[in-house]
């Protein structure tokens, strides 16, 4: 198989093709790899939502299932995942369509997590997020202690 500079300079790479576009010798692009960048630069974007979507929904749980354990430090955690999401969603608006099947998603996931992290069992959290994207994603809200909380 023959290496390209694709594969033995990343970097050198992403230059040339950017020379090549802007010159407009689009015979010459690496269309094969330049796709498959493309394709990766959006999957990324995706999974930065899905990131700070897990933090975020983890420390709601932590919050409502053990308020008792309330510290400054999941109180910063939350707030500094929701103001980087929503500065995430303002240079990706159209992630905001994404949101409410991407919590739905990760929340399975979520849960099992907080389970182990919390010592809480897993039967003890709803089965689907009971939380809308709007409450997930705004600064000011917090969850209800849950009258099931762990104290």
């Amino acid at each position: 198989m023959t290496q390209t500079l694709y594969d033995t300079d990343f970097y050198a790479w992403t230059q040339q093709q950017s020379v090549l576009l802007q010159a407009e010798e689009f015979t010459e692009v690496d269309w094969k790899n330049l796709i498959e960048e493309i394709e990766n630069m959006g999957r990324s974007e995706q999974r930065e939502l899905e990131s700070r979507l897990i933090v975020i929904v983890m420390h709601l749980l932590k919050l409502q299932y053990q308020p008792s354990r309330r510290s400054r430090s999941w109180t910063i955690t939350l707030q500094t995942q929701r103001v980087d999401l929503q500065r995430h969603l303002r240079k990706n608006p159209s992630l905001r369509a994404e949101l409410a099947a991407t919590i739905a998603d990760i929340y399975p996931d979520v849960t099992k997590k907080a389970s182990i992290e919390t010592s809480v069992a897993l039967s003890m959290f709803p089965v689907d997020c009971p939380w809308t994207a709007e409450q997930i994603l705004d600064a000011d809200w917090l969850p209800a202690q849950d009258a099931n909380s762990i104290k």
